[in-house]
C-alpha cells in the first residue's frame, strides 16, 4: 500500500498554512499575497505582515528561518490575541524549530 505524503506549506514565519482555518478561504498564504494577508490589511498600518516585510522585503530572505536574529522581538511580539501566553510561547518554539529545520 502506498502512502501519500503531503508537503507542508510553511509561511514566512513558520505557521503551517495548510493547517490554518483561513487557508484557501480568506487567505492564500503570505507568499502568494506578498505579505498582504487579510488580517494585515485590516490591522497593520503598512497593510503587510511585519514579519514578512522584515524577512522578505527588507532583508531579502526566503523566510524568518534564514535570519540570524530568529526569534527577534517582532517575532516574539506578534501574538494571536485568541491564544494564551503559554500557547504563544509553545507555538514560538514549534515555529522556530520548523523554520530552522527547513533552512538546513
Amino acid at each position: 500500500m502506498h502512502q501519500i505524503i503531503k508537503a507542508m506549506i510553511l509561511s514566512t514565519c513558520g505557521l503551517k498554512c495548510d493547517e490554518c482555518e483561513f487557508y484557501n478561504k480568506t487567505c492564500s498564504g503570505c507568499r502568494n499575497v506578498m505579505g498582504a494577508t487579510f488580517w494585515a490589511i485590516e490591522m497593520m498600518p503598512a497593510k503587510v505582515c511585519p514579519l514578512y516585510d522584515c524577512a522578505v522585503n527588507q532583508r531579502g530572505h526566503k523566510d524568518c528561518g534564514e535570519c540570524a536574529e530568529l526569534p527577534c522581538a517582532t517575532f516574539l511580539q506578534m501574538k494571536d490575541p485568541a491564544t494564551s501566553d503559554e500557547e504563544h510561547q509553545r507555538m514560538i518554539g514549534i515555529r522556530v524549530d520548523l523554520l530552522r529545520a527547513k533552512a538546513n
